[in-house]
């Protein structure tokens, strides 16, 4: 089945060319083009007539028949020469996803990508024989640098899709997941829909004891000096000792339930998801809420950090010390620093600001994009990240001892929301919170007038429908009229946001989802808040008026 989508995802991408080749083929001006699957015959083009095409077993063939030529040669006496490759050479041309702006080709050099393979085991201690599952998109910057990394160590790698994630993870049962937020955020919302389709008394009691297991870890982490702080002061020693005692007193008294619970309930999520060492989260940022629930039920997710700049990990939480919330501490060999936005001045841990990195991963600069190259890296060598974040700071004792030097992200910058009162607001925190309700599908939050708050909102028409039904608020014909359900979507969205620092004002309710098809996903499943708003800008004006 796999196949089959492969070999539909390669004829839909060709007919993405063939329909674009004025504006495409011209300005790319290939010399030749390889197909990883499917056969030639069903390329039959105009537009490709002067561009050698090869087939993957092609490339096989003529890499044979190089080998051959070679060794003929030095049969005959003749010595042929061959030009070096440097690790400082280009070994890729990676675009990126352009999630704020027009792609750019990232040049990434051997000595970036051999960075990769040779650090990603502190995060990953993966052994000959894992299994890793997969569905990222191959020409994916996290994915090669996990295949490079994968094939190195001489594990196993399986390819999935959405489509067939849930029935390839009770088949292939892996030791890791490589994946993005959102199918973590699936497998969440996926494991809540079963626990609430199942009967009362077991409904009660599964949701019981998950509050439990929550619960018991928030106590752990207090004693175990994993709970985040930007204060750069540290806490009084006594004050210290009387919240470990009491943390240890709570966490004894609900750790025999915390144990039930594994028993009861997340045995046999456990054994659906099959996920047996951990599941590694990147390319975006993974809910708090979804974090701590895997943490409570015990599957391990460690979330990582990093760029296609930077071939792309920079930092990623380790087994021994996977902190909530974090990113984790920078792989070896890396620098993080915290810059102010205004002057460009590093600031001391605990203070947020512009992220920025030096390290053998970061790229040698954009192709053919001098400009670009000079604003993203500057003349000191740090490449700035347009991240918004944090480092905590280090402490010898109190509840945040494990966390110093770690990163902390709160955001981009580019997506940062300025108030006309001057302040800044950051999305990232609304959406996550509000991404919590089952009635959201997707949200984005924008500042439409610079005063207040908006929201564009796709609705999961199922839940709403079914909320609609609970509270007997459905017409006659069985219909929703949309007032409803903006109100119950509006009353949704303050519940869910009414411990964030801002307030959404008016929301606007869309039918089509943000998808890769339509342009308002990026492959690795970002919404591209640009797109989003430039599509809507008009409906959302009249909207604040």
């Amino acid at each position: 089945m796999l196949l089959e989508e492969q070999d539909r995802l390669m004829k839909n991408c060709f007919k993405y060319i063939l329909i674009q080749k004025e504006s495409f083929l011209s300005r790319i001006n290939p010399r030749f083009i390889v197909l990883l699957w499917g056969d030639k015959s069903c390329i039959n083009s105009q537009a490709m007539k002067d561009i050698p095409l090869y087939a993957y077993k092609d490339v096989t063939e003529l890499g044979r028949e190089s080998r051959e030529a070679l060794f003929l040669s030095g049969q005959q006496g003749q010595q042929d020469v061959f030009e070096t490759i440097s690790p400082d050479d280009v070994a890729t041309l990676i675009y990126t996803s352009g999630t704020s702006g027009t792609p750019k080709g990232v040049m990434l050099t051997h000595r970036n990508l051999l960075h990769q393979i040779n650090n990603l085991w502190d995060i990953v201690p993966a052994e000959p024989g894992d299994r890793f599952l997969s569905m990222l998109p191959p020409w994916h910057a996290y994915e090669r640098a996990c295949e490079y990394f994968i094939f190195t160590y001489g594990i196993q790698q399986v390819y999935t899709t959405v489509k067939y994630l849930k029935e390839d993870l009770q088949r292939y049962q892996p030791q890791y997941i490589i994946s993005v937020p959102l199918v973590y955020e699936t497998l969440y919302s996926s494991i809540h829909r079963q626990i609430s389709s199942s009967s009362a008394a077991r409904k009660i009691i599964a949701l019981s004891l998950i509050k439990i297991s929550l619960l018991y870890m928030e106590a752990k982490k207090i004693y175990e000096g994993t709970v985040l702080s930007n204060n750069p002061v540290a806490p009084s020693f006594i004050v210290y000792m009387v919240k470990w005692l009491w943390a240890r007193f709570v966490a004894a008294i609900l750790w025999p339930l915390h144990n039930l619970a594994k028993i009861l309930v997340y045995k046999k999520i456990h054994s659906a998801i099959g996920i047996s060492k951990a599941g590694i989260s990147g390319g975006g940022s993974l809910p708090m809420h979804v974090d701590k629930f895997f943490e409570a039920i015990g599957i391990k997710v460690q979330n990582g950090y990093g760029l296609t700049e930077t071939s792309p990990v920079v930092a990623a939480r380790r087994p021994f010390c996977n902190v909530l919330g974090t990113v984790g501490h920078p792989v070896k060999l890396t620098e993080i620093k915290v810059f102010d936005i205004e002057t460009g001045e590093a600031l001391p841990d605990g203070s947020k600001g512009i992220v920025k990195i030096k390290g053998p991963q970061v790229m040698k600069g954009y192709y053919k994009n001098p400009s670009a190259t000079n604003e993203a890296l500057g003349q000191d060598g740090w490449f700035n990240t347009g991240d918004i974040g944090w480092i905590v700071p280090h402490h010898a004792v109190g509840p945040s001892r494990k966390c110093g030097g770690m990163l902390v992200l709160e955001g981009r910058a580019k997506d940062t929301i300025v108030l006309s009162t001057g302040e800044n607001v950051e999305p990232a925190e609304i959406e996550e919170a509000a991404g919590r309700s089952n009635l959201i599908n997707q949200i984005v939050v924008i500042g439409q007038d610079q005063r207040r708050l908006g929201a564009i909102i796709v609705p999961n028409n199922d839940e709403v429908l079914a909320e609609a039904k609970r509270k007997s608020i459905l017409d006659e014909d069985g219909e929703l009229a949309k007032d409803k359900v903006m109100n119950m979507l509006y009353d949704e969205l303050r519940t869910w946001t009414a411990n964030c620092s801002f307030r959404v004002g008016p929301i606007m309710i869309v039918d089509e989802p943000f998808t890769i098809d339509n342009g308002l996903m990026t492959p690795t499943m970002k919404i591209r808040r640009d797109k989003v708003t430039e599509k809507y800008q008009r409906e959302m004006e009249a909207l604040f008026k």
